[in-house]
């Protein structure tokens, strides 16, 4: 019979990374529920007591996770759009997948972001992490002073349709077909059908 396998051991500088390890392992086995203080320490092998000497409660601890996964999906956005090629439409079309891709590939991540009864909105590095991505998108945005709104109106017109879908496939209300038409994976072709009006891709209205 294997022994267990002993507790890391944890010096004080890089506890606070271990709890958020463990809460991270937590939250994808179990969702936002399954992280609790009591279990990340059982996770991370230390006591009960010790988070409090990094996060002062629960709220404070799953801050600070969704902090980290902000920061991750933005590297994720950030890397794909330095490989992309094309115009505007071809790069907003990059951001909405990378947010997809993230999103379908790590649900209990994506939702914990969105969990505003769980989250301390004024934590300055929560907010610094959320404006990372959303100042990202506005700028691809801006670009086009042709439009009737503004930058930051056409920004949430494409995170409200690009989190709705994703929320609804989570939510096993949609399943993952190709538009009948251009037979792009469904993701892709709503946000087509989008950027067709908030992108500068639709056809030019007829002078008068």
């Amino acid at each position: 019979m294997k022994k267990p396998k002993p507790a890391p051991a944890y010096h004080h500088g890089n506890l606070r990374a271990g709890l958020i390890e463990a809460a991270l392992a937590l939250l994808d086995e179990g969702g936002v529920e399954a992280v609790t203080i009591r279990a990340v320490a059982r996770r991370a092998g230390v006591t009960h007591a010790a988070p409090a000497n990094h996060f002062r409660d629960r709220k404070a601890l799953l801050t600070a996770l969704a902090t980290g996964i902000f920061a991750k999906l933005a590297g994720r956005i950030a890397a794909k759009l330095a490989a992309a090629r094309g115009g505007r439409e071809a790069r907003l079309q990059v951001f909405a997948d990378a947010v997809t891709g993230f999103a379908l590939a790590h649900p209990h991540r994506y939702r914990l972001l969105w969990r505003r009864d769980s989250l301390d909105d004024g934590d300055a590095g929560l907010q610094q992490a959320m404006d990372a991505i959303y100042d990202r998108l506005v700028a691809e945005l801006s670009e086009d002073g042709a439009s009737s709104v503004s930058a930051d109106s056409r920004a949430v017109a494409l995170w409200s349709m690009v989190h709705g879908y994703v929320a609804l496939r989570l939510d096993g209300n949609f399943v993952a077909l190709r538009d009948a038409r251009t037979r792009a994976p469904r993701q892709a072709a709503i946000v087509m059908a989008l950027i067709e009006g908030i992108g500068g891709a639709g056809k030019a209205k007829p002078k008068r």
